[in-house]
């Protein structure tokens, strides 16, 4: 597949994905059931398994839906900056539902082999989470 495809593949994918019925079944449209899933939360498993199970949890605990802010594509790679929305409505990471809104941002990498995705790569705000869901104080403020 060209970098125009594999663009295009990665835009189609938040399109189904964002959708508030999505299911994680979903995902086998544009996922290799081999995939390798790098930077997987602790005890996350890395394979497709992993990744439903990580769709299902943010899903579920905070619906919303993503911007790709920026989107790059060269050979069989795809980067992009996203920026994900949504409402803190069930348990995520242990913290318990709060209400609140929330956003996060990410740089993600995929690689892309026969209009599958194979590999994914991904680096996440994690504390910008957590000092959302007010589990860690914002930098420079003493814990309450």
């Amino acid at each position: 597949m060209s970098a125009k495809e594999n663009r295009a593949l990665i835009r189609r994918y938040f399109d189904v994905m964002d959708q508030p019925n999505a299911t994680a079944d979903m995902l086998d449209e544009f996922v290799d059931p081999g995939i390798v899933v790098h930077n997987a939360p602790p005890g996350s498993p890395t394979d497709l398994a992993g990744l439903k199970k990580q769709f299902t949890m943010f899903q579920t605990s905070t619906p919303g839906y993503h911007t790709v802010d920026v989107l790059v594509a060269e050979g069989d790679k795809v980067a992009a900056k996203i920026t994900g929305y949504g409402t803190h409505e069930g348990e995520l990471l242990g913290i318990p539902r709060t209400g609140k809104k929330i956003q996060m941002s990410g740089i993600v990498i995929w690689r892309i082999k026969n209009g599958k995705i194979v590999e994914h790569w991904g680096q996440n705000d994690t504390l910008g989470l957590l000092q959302q869901l007010g589990a860690v104080p914002p930098l420079g403020k003493p814990p309450t």
